[in-house]
């Protein structure tokens, strides 16, 4: 009997260290993932960023240098404007070129025009009045126009006849409205077109300070009004007698040209005429 009693006990102890053995196997399987895996997995994080912020720095270079690279891109003059104001080859640039020219801008139609002009790929200098950029709308058309690729010019602040004014009151048409055309465009332009043609002394030497080229016309018939027509203006402004190699078109700001500008770009080309971009025209 004690015997058997003894072997009881016996494997009560047993199974009590087997229990106690268990446990602390469990224990070992809870414990805190190991510090040196984590710490690899964070210099493996620092390490991509790293890599991205060199790859988007290196994206910004590339993108400076590209700009860098357009702005050397403006090309050189081929054209060089006469006492006539005519353009001449500066070397052999094809002579058989018209230029296209919109004074009184940009008031109801220029925005149309310049779209229009787009469309058909042609190039063409919109000549500004200060007095109908005086407007959030104003300003919004000649932004429009400008970032169609329209060169801009100076075309006075209210279209007065400057030899009528005195000095001061020029200067304020001329070189205060490149101030305002400035703030619109962020340039100032490089062309100025006197009102009715009428320079004077002192607009030219206003002009030269400003790095302006003086542009009156060859030929021009929108404000006549006999061709205060879309087909009449259409047919005298290509088929002119005075239409010529180098010939600097002036038309306006007028629903009758307008709705005539595709048929006069047409037909400028149909005769041969190469449509000529303002940019390379020579300016001081």
């Amino acid at each position: 009997m004690k015997k058997w009693i003894g072997l009881i006990v016996l494997l009560l102890i047993l199974g009590a260290c087997s229990n106690a053995g268990g446990k602390g196997k469990e224990t070992k399987t809870n414990e805190e993932p190991d510090t040196e895996v984590a710490s690899n997995t964070n210099k493996d994080h620092e390490a991509e960023k790293a890599d991205e912020s060199k790859e988007a720095n290196k994206d910004s270079e590339d993108q400076q240098a590209e700009n860098k690279d357009s702005e050397k891109k403006t090309p050189e003059p081929e054209y060089q404007i006469n006492e006539n104001w005519f353009f001449k080859p500066i070397d052999d640039a094809n002579p058989k070129v018209a230029l296209l020219t919109f004074d009184d801008a940009p008031d109801e139609h220029a925005v149309q025009m310049a779209e229009t002009l787009k469309k058909f790929n042609a190039p063409a200098i919109f000549f500004v009045n200060g007095h109908f950029i005086n407007t959030p709308e104003g300003k919004e058309k000649l932004k429009k126009i400008h970032e169609m690729g329209f060169m801009i010019g100076n075309h006075t602040e209210t279209h007065s006849s400057l030899p009528s004014l005195t000095k001061e009151e020029q200067k304020k048409e001329i070189v205060a409205l490149n101030d305002k055309i400035e703030k619109i465009i962020g340039e100032r332009p490089k062309f100025f077109r006197a009102p009715f043609g009428e320079n004077t002394d002192y607009s030219k030497k206003l002009a030269a300070e400003e790095n302006m080229l003086i542009m009156n016309w060859t030929y021009g018939y929108d404000w006549n009004k006999e061709y205060m027509d879309a087909d009449k203006i259409a047919d005298i402004m290509v088929n002119t007698p005075l239409l010529a190699n180098g010939s600097n078109l002036l038309m306006h700001d007028r629903d009758w040209t307008a709705k005539a500008l595709p048929r006069i770009i047409k037909g400028l080309r149909n005769k041969g005429y190469e449509l000529l971009d303002p940019h390379l025209i020579k300016t001081p």
